[in-house]
């Protein structure tokens, strides 16, 4: 979010996915919790694809600052299959099917 390179969609989705996972940690008996920040951060993943692709920023405008918030969204794409997997570990651990 440093560069402005991305609409204000892509701070607000990650922001209310991060609000969801507090929520679902906090709340440790409930499986609705956890199951929407599983189905929230799967539906951030695809987000972020698009948001990525359709907003880079063109090799003529690529500052310093731009590269490093462009890899900083890269490198938390490639981040969260793995918390994916560890959110639906903990959906295991709650009685989930």
């Amino acid at each position: 979010c440093m560069g402005y390179i991305f609409p204000a969609s892509y701070a607000w989705g990650n922001f209310s996915v991060l609000a969801v996972g507090i929520w679902a940690i906090v709340q440790r008996d409930s499986l609705d919790a956890i199951m929407m920040f599983l189905s929230s951060l799967l539906l951030t993943v695809l987000t972020d694809i698009i948001h990525i692709s359709v907003f880079y920023p063109t090799k003529n405008s690529l500052t310093d600052l731009r590269r490093f918030t462009v890899g900083m969204a890269i490198l938390s794409l490639l981040l969260k299959p793995v918390s994916c997997y560890f959110v639906y570990q903990m959906y295991r651990e709650r009685g989930g099917e």
